[in-house]
């Protein structure tokens, strides 16, 4: 049976972007995994997103997105007594972006933080079914903040090692998830960090930012970092506009970006960017030489740049065609 299929699993939540004039605001749907699991079917990619969304507006307007982009959602969950997260994204003096905090919640918790085990147990013969196809199973370490989505998570990626399912994990690092959750608040930063660290040693490729590469190896090298995991994972360093930095199948480089003058919004960039990258793995193969290695690189970057040309992570992304077209502009 042929693996061509992708597991997104994680948060889908709402970005409340502040508007430039600090006046008033737009949501944007959005949360890495879902991001992710959009991208790759724009990208031509089957995608499986299991989550879960609060019943509510919000909740309804994800599955239309989800629906519309025919992302599979048959491990999709939805929590009557706790509402879909909504971030609240403000500007700094600069205009730059950061996370403030979250609107409140209908209960103690938001859903994605209670993703249950036990309703994915009542449907194991589908999940396994479900990992006999798959080649990558995607997730991040935000949910690791409450304890029931973790537990979850770990489930699902012993599960699909089982099956051979290779694992991605974005780091995203997101410490305002820690600091306003009911389950994680009283945790410090260094126990947090140990425990995501921990979690990494199950990756066969890890993504990260270079900033997340600082904080959690003190090191810029993916080499390096890929020795301190148990896994020895390919490794991928991403330092938005500048150079991506790559460790991946025993070759070591850096790859320019494509740059524009026309950036509106980078939210969402670093999902295409990742969605884009595991597309190249499974249309083209794994690459096996550096010239290969770049090409997979120099793609997934025009995904993240054309998200950056509107507002919005998943309205944003662009289809395959599109990214071939900007490839091929910058050939010519």
């Amino acid at each position: 049976m042929k693996k061509n299929k992708v597991v997104c699993i994680g948060e889908a939540l709402v970005d409340r972007i502040r508007n430039k004039s600090n006046q008033g605001f737009t949501d944007f749907l959005g949360g890495a995994p879902a991001n992710v699991a959009c991208a790759l079917r724009k990208l031509n990619v089957d995608s499986i997103f299991i989550g879960r969304l609060g019943s509510d507006d919000f909740g309804k307007k994800f599955i239309s997105q989800f629906n519309e982009l025919e992302v599979n959602l048959d491990f999709l969950q939805l929590d009557k007594d706790s509402s879909t997260r909504v971030v609240n994204v403000d500007r700094d003096q600069a205009g730059d972006r950061f996370f403030s905090g979250f609107e409140a919640k209908s209960h103690s918790y938001f859903a994605d933080e209670a993703l249950s085990k036990k309703l994915i147990e009542n449907k194991l013969p589908d999940l396994e079914k479900l990992f006999q196809e798959t080649k990558y199973l995607v997730t991040g370490t935000i949910l690791l903040s409450s304890p029931t989505s973790a537990e979850t998570i770990f489930f699902l990626v012993e599960k699909a090692k089982k099956f051979q399912v290779k694992i991605i994990i974005d780091l995203n690092w997101r410490e305002v998830f820690w600091d306003y959750s009911n389950f994680s608040s009283e945790i410090s930063k260094t126990a947090r960090v140990n425990l995501i660290k921990n979690f990494l040693n199950h990756a066969h490729i890890l993504k990260l930012a270079k900033e997340e590469a600082n904080l959690f190896f003190e090191d810029e090298d993916p080499s390096l970092i890929s020795q301190l995991l148990s896994n020895r994972p390919d490794v991928i360093i991403t330092d938005g506009k500048n150079p991506v930095a790559w460790y991946i199948n025993r070759f070591k480089g850096i790859t320019k970006t494509p740059i524009s003058q026309k950036i509106v919004d980078t939210t969402g960039a670093g999902d295409a960017f990742l969605a884009g990258l595991i597309s190249k793995f499974i249309s083209s193969s794994y690459p096996s030489n550096e010239l290969e290695i770049e090409d997979c690189i120099k793609f997934a970057s025009v995904c993240g740049l054309l998200t950056c040309l509107g507002e919005g992570a998943i309205e944003q992304q662009p289809y395959y065609e599109k990214v071939n077209k900007f490839l091929g502009s910058l050939i010519s």
